[in-house]
């Protein structure tokens, strides 16, 4: 059962730097994707980042050379590096962890973290 922790939101300057961390606690094997969301007042939640099992990853546009995700699969952990922060980047930060089953043909289960506020402001 995945289970997800994230740490390491918070408050900073625009031109900041934080970083996320995302433990899945139930150390499942097999997980296909893991990655970052991100929901503002108002908005929809959008994709910011992930990393697919094989070392692919993909970026939302407006993050492109300003975040890197990372994967430890030894500590089932994922990892948001966020740099050059700006007040746009204020939301809150969900963990998305993405499993499918060994069926035929497989099904998908999506898990979420808690979430974790980042506010970027002066």
């Amino acid at each position: 059962q995945v289970q997800l922790v994230e740490s390491g939101g918070g408050l900073v300057q625009p031109g900041g730097s934080l970083r996320l961390s995302c433990v899945d606690l139930g150390s499942t094997p097999g997980v296909y994707s893991m990655g970052w969301y991100r929901q503002a007042p108002g908005k929809q939640r959008e994709l910011v980042a992930n990393s697919i099992s094989g070392g692919s990853t993909n970026y939302l546009d407006s993050v492109k050379g300003r975040f890197t995700i990372s994967r430890d699969n030894a500590k089932n952990t994922v990892y948001l590096q966020m740099n050059s922060l700006k007040p746009e980047d204020t939301a809150v930060y969900y963990c998305n962890a993405v499993w499918y089953t060994g069926s035929n043909p497989p099904v998908e289960f999506d898990y979420w973290g808690q979430g974790t506020q980042v506010t970027v402001s002066s």
